[in-house]
């Protein structure tokens, strides 16, 4: 076996970093979405070890793991699973996305520890309920807006930049899906561009011309020299001469969006995803279909959200239903 410091899952029991390892490794699923897995369980850990020993779950960051015994995973009920979840609603967050988040971790672990490694009999959380999520229109910037937005880049990156903003308002891109492009994923000739999207699920995504044209324009000026070898095919490059990373674009965001003269505090680089989205339906009246394909929703239903209707819509309709000519006092 593996001694625990090859592991990027280190600080965990066994039983969770192997976990950890196979959603990675065996089930294919993203980095990111396998980090979600590993803080959410690890505060799911540190709860059990402070209930069982009579520690203070209000500093669960104090709680080591070091002396975990796995086998209190098997007394686990699904009561306690639902007092788990009344701490975190009370002590962490009451937002439901973050809560639903957690629900799904608890219940793919336990689903793994009981279907895939027989290390339980039964399965407490096959009847976790998953909390009920609002529905919410997604928040978006108008056209104008984005113009704006495109408008207000300058500076000592301005072109690569451009290109950035550029990908996300016209591909609807994900934040990891744009700082894990690669020179190697862009076809020139057919004006494509390979993308790797949740559980490393792939899709191909076409260059407009104003796509092509902003990152032919940043390849002119982006570093050649210095750049780490595990970077040297990353299409963005930061001042480090490494691959962007996620937390620099959300601040370039925010830049240029307090720039643009945009509350920068309501906008986030997902909210340009959501904005390709609506500009693409609304105004290139892009059928829902191919809008799905075009932001890899496994379910058209995600994509239905931007189908939503505004209230110029509503109004334009209220003028023109026929009743309204009708005049009842003739």
């Amino acid at each position: 076996m593996l001694k625990k410091n090859n592991s990027k899952f280190s600080d965990v029991p066994d039983i969770l970093r192997n976990y950890l390892n196979f959603m990675l490794v065996i089930k294919g699923r993203s980095e990111n979405t396998v980090k979600e897995y590993y803080y959410d369980l690890k505060t799911f850990f540190k709860y059990l070890q402070a209930v069982t020993n009579d520690l203070d779950i209000l500093n669960l960051e104090n709680v080591s793991l070091d002396n975990f015994d796995e086998n209190i995973l098997k007394e686990v009920t699904l009561n306690d699973l639902y007092e788990f979840m009344t701490y975190i609603n009370n002590f962490k967050s009451s937002n439901d996305s973050y809560k639903a988040r957690k629900v799904a971790s608890l219940r793919s672990f336990y689903n793994y520890l009981n279907v895939k490694i027989g290390f339980m009999e039964t399965n407490p959380a096959v009847n976790l309920d998953t909390p009920k999520l609002k529905k919410r229109l997604p928040r978006f910037l108008t056209l104008e807006e984005s113009i704006a937005l495109l408008k207000s880049i300058d500076g000592k990156h301005k072109e690569r930049d451009i290109a950035i903003f550029v990908l996300f308002l016209n591909c609807g891109l994900r934040l990891s899906e744009l700082v894990g492009i690669n020179i190697s994923n862009i076809n020139f000739s057919k004006k494509t561009l390979r993308v790797i999207g949740k559980g490393n699920k792939e899709r191909f995504v076409y260059l407009n011309d104003l796509c092509i044209s902003a990152i032919n324009s940043y390849l002119v000026v982006r570093p050649g020299d210095n750049i780490l070898y595990d970077d040297r095919d990353a299409l963005f490059i930061s001042d480090k001469n490494r691959r962007i990373s996620n937390r620099m674009v959300e601040l370039l965001a925010k830049k240029y969006f307090k720039a643009a003269g945009i509350d920068e505090t309501r906008y986030s680089p997902h909210k340009l995803r959501h904005t390709a989205a609506t500009v693409m339906y609304k105004e290139g009246n892009v059928d829902i279909k191919t809008l799905q394909e075009i932001l890899g929703h496994v379910s058209i239903s995600t994509t239905q959200i931007y189908t939503h209707i505004n209230d110029s819509d509503m109004k334009k309709a209220a003028d023109n239903n026929p009743f309204n000519a009708i005049k009842l006092d003739e």
